[in-house]
């Protein structure tokens, strides 16, 4: 499935005081040098704060772990948990459509879903509160049918039922996960055959049913009023566990700038000049991931020689990459170490491939 950026995009975003911190919290996780390792849980808070993951919050968890623009886009893409498209204010439904739930009825469920939602999967309903789509085993086959809501799993489903759930759901009630037809957990629907007068002392409800009635969240997104969630390892100090010893106090990263800010601050900076160079120009199609119209923005801003791509720093790097208007090309591809080799005269497996002709060029 293709799943692409939505055209229509907000112009900024930026976490609540307490999804800020909570997600600096998460960054100490990590080693220095691996903050990246926390894209996933970044984006999911993200998601739970706005509904949907919009382009300026990618770029915004990027900023603060250090990551090119696409590298984060990869895997916000690549796992079907993040919504790229605006969902229902209320309510986004996953309706599982796998054998199990097909066999008992997911069918139905999705059909009360474009009657009472929207024609098509990640349509808006006309209130703008629902959506829906159907997804893979959610793996609650017992209790098929069922659906993820939120956080939640609503098992046991019938189209009758589901159908009053979505009504008392847009007049502002909250549901009740889990069975929905009066069974505890994934015990046989004829009741238990074993373990009768065994006395686990059990709640009203299953355990995770039992703790989404306590919270009393069920569907409810994180929003950022919540107290962050606990982070453990840190402690009051301020050091995290195992560095203290080293002295390595976390280093929380700073906050991100919105990328409508980011935009206006790139245009008022004035433009650093890239040094020409007087020596012979050589061929940059020999770096891989320069093809003949890179190398010619390249030409354009003064760039000309291995020698000059060696020397780039930091600065120079960003400075590059709104000019060639493709973020994260010259790191991922290496440029700066491929053009060290080539300035010292030294071959890479890629220049060794031009020299043989194997690398199709468009003339």
């Amino acid at each position: 499935m293709l799943r692409r950026l939505h055209p229509e995009q907000p112009e900024s975003f930026a976490f609540t005081a307490a999804n800020q911190t909570w997600a600096e919290a998460q960054i100490t996780k990590y080693p220095d040098g691996r903050q990246a390792s926390a894209v996933i849980p970044l984006l999911w808070r993200a998601q739970e704060q706005e509904g949907w993951l919009t382009k300026p919050a990618i770029e915004a968890v990027a900023d603060m772990l250090g990551m090119a623009y696409m590298r984060v886009l990869e895997v916000a893409s690549f796992y079907f948990m993040f919504q790229l498209q605006p969902v229902g204010s209320v309510a986004h439904i996953q309706i599982c459509g796998t054998t199990s739930c097909m066999i008992c009825g997911a069918e139905d469920l999705i059909s009360v879903c474009k009657e009472k939602i929207a024609a098509k999967p990640h349509e808006l309903s006309a209130d703008g509160k629902f959506s829906w789509e159907e997804v893979e085993c959610l793996g609650a086959c017992t209790n098929a049918p069922m659906a993820q809501i939120g956080k939640d799993y609503f098992e046991d489903l019938t189209a009758e039922g589901f159908a009053q759930m979505l009504d008392d759901m847009a007049a502002g009630n909250v549901p009740t996960p889990g069975p929905q037809n009066g069974r505890y957990a994934a015990e046989p629907l004829a009741g238990l055959t074993s373990l009768k007068d065994y006395d686990s002392g059990q709640t009203q409800y299953n355990a995770s049913v039992q703790l989404a009635k306590d919270t009393g969240d069920t569907i409810k997104r994180i929003d950022g009023t919540e107290v962050p969630l606990l982070t453990p390892w840190v402690g009051k100090d301020g050091t995290v566990a195992g560095r203290a010893a080293e002295g390595q106090p976390p280093k929380p990263a700073p906050a991100p700038k919105p990328a409508a800010k980011q935009a206006e601050a790139a245009k008022k900076a004035k433009p650093k000049k890239t040094a020409k160079s007087d020596a012979a120009a050589d061929d940059l199609k020999q770096l891989k991931g320069v093809g003949p119209a890179l190398e010619k923005k390249l030409h354009d801003a003064g760039v000309t020689t291995f020698a000059q791509i060696a020397a780039w720093q930091a600065d120079d790097i960003a400075e590059m990459d709104e000019k060639l208007s493709f973020k994260g090309r010259i790191d991922r591809d290496g440029w700066v170490d491929q053009a060290k080799l080539l300035a010292a005269g030294e071959e890479t497996e890629f220049s060794k491939k031009v020299a043989k002709g194997d690398v199709y060029e468009d003339k």
